[in-house]
């Protein structure tokens, strides 16, 4: 009798994990086989920051009324990594160590944008 109750108490348990696994499996989305990127498509209420670069840039060049722009690599870059670094640094609380592991870069290299951007 006790190994019975034991194989049925090891066969449900056994379907519960096999549930688990199903379930889990159904919440994981995948990205659209449009060829474009290999990452799991993130589903958030706001437009996503490269859609709105797009449009940003889409209106700059309206704007310019076919005059050619200059520099404008360092334009956007500077109008997007400066809130990026203010950000990180608040969400850090100023901490620097901490701030270059989630951006991915260098302690010293983050130091020296900071001082470029002045938020040090």
């Amino acid at each position: 009798m006790v190994t019975s109750k034991k194989k049925s108490g090891a066969k449900k348990s056994a379907q519960k994990k096999s549930a688990a696994k199903v379930s889990r499996k159904k919440s994981v989305s995948k990205a659209p086989k449009s060829g474009k990127s290999k990452l799991p498509s993130v589903q958030v209420r706001n437009k996503p920051l490269r859609s709105l670069t797009e449009e940003a840039l889409q209106k700059y060049f309206k704007d310019l009324s076919g005059t050619p722009p200059k520099n404008l690599y360092n334009l956007v870059i500077g109008e997007v990594e400066a809130p990026l670094l203010q950000s990180v640094m608040e969400f850090t609380e100023g901490n620097q160590t901490i701030a270059s592991d989630i951006l991915g870069i260098n302690r010293a290299t983050l130091r020296k944008k900071l001082k470029q951007y002045k938020l040090i």
